[in-house]
């Protein structure tokens, strides 16, 4: 992903802040949009789907968590970043934003630097991420293109954290990972969340996965699995 055709929508209700943002963005080599509500952002990503969205959790018109959900809840939009830039540190809320699906989050305030660093790793996290076709186990079939996840060809509810660790273990079959690399792999290595995150995300998998729960496999001490065999 080119940097100079990189697209970021910038959703931050206070304008001072959204200007520093948007001036490091562009510093950065990024073209960023700026809008200052979440019916903005919405009618924005509407219109045309940016490589990121860097998504404040308190704006006036409804809170940042409920446009994230709305917008995962968007088919269309499933595969789009989304990070959440939030005043509230506590652990909590963190897991909730990721639990909606953000795929980051910074907690004011930050710097410059580090809010350019950690856009940076998150696009080549998603570009590691990129694989080419669907990609099956078992009678379990996920269709990257689509976000979407089939069993015995029928298509499944799946939370958006749920659904990224099982297409981080399909891209990964037979390959045991501890909790920590998969915190690390999944969600990034700077995620201060804790590994019992992770348990609590193999348990809605396989809830999800129902009959083809058994492709996760616990190993014991280690970490978790996927194999078909």
């Amino acid at each position: 992903m080119a940097a100079d055709k990189t697209s970021i929508l910038i959703i931050e209700d206070e304008p001072a802040i959204a200007e520093l943002i948007g001036f490091t963005i562009k510093e950065a080599g990024w073209t960023p949009s700026i809008v200052h509500t979440a019916a903005d952002g919405w009618e924005f990503v509407q219109r045309r789907t940016p490589h990121l969205v860097l998504l404040d959790w308190m704006l006036p018109d409804q809170s940042g968590l409920r446009l994230l959900s709305q917008m995962r809840a968007d088919r269309q939009l499933q595969s789009m970043l989304i990070m959440m830039l939030t005043a509230k540190s506590m652990e909590e809320d963190k897991i909730s934003g990721l639990d909606n699906g953000a795929d980051d989050y910074m907690t004011k305030p930050f710097s410059p630097r580090e809010l350019t660093s950690r856009v940076k790793a998150l696009l080549r996290r998603k570009g590691a991420d990129e694989v080419p076709g669907m990609m099956s186990a078992g009678a379990v079939s996920l269709d990257p293109a689509s976000c979407s996840v089939c069993l015995e060809n029928q298509k499944i509810d799946i939370g958006h954290a749920e659904y990224r660790l099982l297409k981080f273990f399909m891209a990964n079959p037979d390959r045991v990972f501890s909790r920590s690399q998969l915190l690390d792999k999944v969600w990034g290595d700077h995620v201060v969340i804790e590994e019992r995150t992770v348990d609590v995300h193999v348990l809605r998998l396989r809830k999800a996965l129902r009959e083809s729960e058994h492709l996760i496999r616990t190993v014991r001490s280690v970490g978790y699995m996927l194999s078909a065999k």
